[in-house]
């Protein structure tokens, strides 16, 4: 049965996000021990209310046309690209994100196109792109931001990797590539577990739909698999992407 969309369900969100900011707050779950990620909590929540409202009427007007599908599908990598970048930079080099997610992305959004297993209409379309550049875009911030993060902590070790005839990306390498690969545990953890510990989104949206279990289930394994190829793809480009300082947090010349 699906939620109904009345005041009650209205009011239990509104309570859930009371509660999420509420902990973040008093808990200081923030970099500077501040309330900061309170305030993120309620602004993600207030505009996810509002964008999936507006989303909700306008996939209803652009499924009707190619040009206007490829446009939206267009408008999901342009902001997913300049979140990530954001995520992980300040500077310039944010645009740079925009390797990891689309070579990651793109071509196994063609693959499934050309071989018929999703059409080119965006009932299937959007959502599939949707989950696999949220996927690409979670493995670059991680990716991204535990490449540097290690990096800066460990300066060090480079330098000696440096003293030991090195070149300057192997040894950046050797100190970013353990901490970047962490960035495939959550999507690890989530497909080893599938159906022992959660019911993923894809199942349970199939099932709401009237599919049966098996297909609702051949689903949600494909789209765990090609989560897992976007997401070793997205870690492995941005982590090339930190090892060649072509993205970094330097502020010289942003």
């Amino acid at each position: 049965m699906l939620l109904p969309v009345n005041a009650a369900l209205g009011a239990v969100l509104a309570a859930l996000l009371i509660v999420a900011a509420l902990v973040a707050a008093l808990a200081r779950l923030a970099p500077d021990a501040g309330r900061g990620r309170a305030r993120e909590i309620a602004t993600a929540g207030a505009r996810a209310a509002v964008q999936l409202a507006a989303v909700s009427v306008l996939i209803g007007w652009v499924v009707r046309s190619v040009p206007l599908l490829l446009a939206f599908v267009a408008m999901m990598y342009a902001v997913a690209v300049r979140t990530a970048g954001r995520r992980i930079t300040p500077n310039h080099t944010w645009r740079l994100a925009a390797l990891p997610i689309g070579v990651s992305v793109a071509p196994v959004v063609g693959a499934l196109l050309l071989t018929g297993l999703v059409p080119l209409n965006g009932i299937a379309l959007i959502p599939v792109t949707g989950i696999l550049i949220g996927g690409a875009l979670t493995a670059t911030v991680l990716g991204g931001r535990r490449a540097l993060d290690e990096l800066e902590s460990r300066h060090g070790e480079v330098e000696a990797g440096l003293a030991l005839g090195l070149q300057d990306a192997e040894a950046r390498l050797e100190v970013a590539r353990p901490a970047a690969s962490d960035a495939l545990i959550p999507g690890l953890d989530q497909t080893r577990t599938v159906g022992l510990v959660t019911l993923p989104g894809a199942f349970v949206g199939m099932l709401l739909g009237g599919a049966s279990p098996v297909q609702a289930g051949a689903v949600q394994l494909f789209v765990l698999v090609a989560l897992l190829a976007v997401q070793a793809v997205a870690v492995a480009v941005v982590l090339e992407l930190v090892a060649r300082g072509r993205l970094h947090r330097t502020t010289d010349g942003s």
